[in-house]
């Protein structure tokens, strides 16, 4: 529950500019999940939340930057191991299916790591698209992808 609720957290500080913890609690009571406030700060310290100043000159929730640098691929792994139930290749398009809710956190994680060989992602609710440069980025990833799980 916990690994599902971080990865819904950071699925949710990605797409919305979150300003307190009650807007937080909110969205993943939205999503489904239940958290009390003292659950939710132990998460975001976990994740290594900060606040930062937003474009339109609020402080919102969004990963720190030693996380953005130090922590992504401990993330994607994570997020593999705890949500993928299975993928293919297809040329130069992988195809994972994961748990409910839980393709658009992986996609979020995978574009925020800048790899060179993924041209871009599409998610849905359990099926993420990986489009790749080439049939054999898409192989040698998938490679990485067995190594995650």
């Amino acid at each position: 529950m916990k690994n599902t609720r971080q990865n819904v957290i950071l699925q949710i500080i990605t797409e919305q500019e979150i300003e307190t913890q009650a807007q937080l609690i909110n969205a993943l009571a939205e999503h489904g999940i239940t958290s009390t406030q003292a659950t939710l700060s132990r998460d975001i310290k976990d994740l290594h939340l900060v606040k930062e100043l937003g474009s339109n000159g609020r402080h919102h929730y969004a990963v720190s930057g030693k996380s953005k640098n130090n922590d992504h691929e401990q993330r994607l792994r994570k997020i593999f191991r705890e949500s993928v139930t299975s993928y293919t290749v297809a040329q130069n398009i992988i195809v994972i299916k994961t748990l409910p809710g839980l393709a658009n956190a992986a996609c979020a994680t995978l574009d925020n790591m800048h790899i060179e060989t993924l041209a871009g992602t599409l998610a849905g609710d359990d099926t993420a698209f990986l489009a790749m440069v080439s049939n054999k980025a898409a192989e040698d990833f998938c490679h990485e992808i067995d190594d995650m799980i």
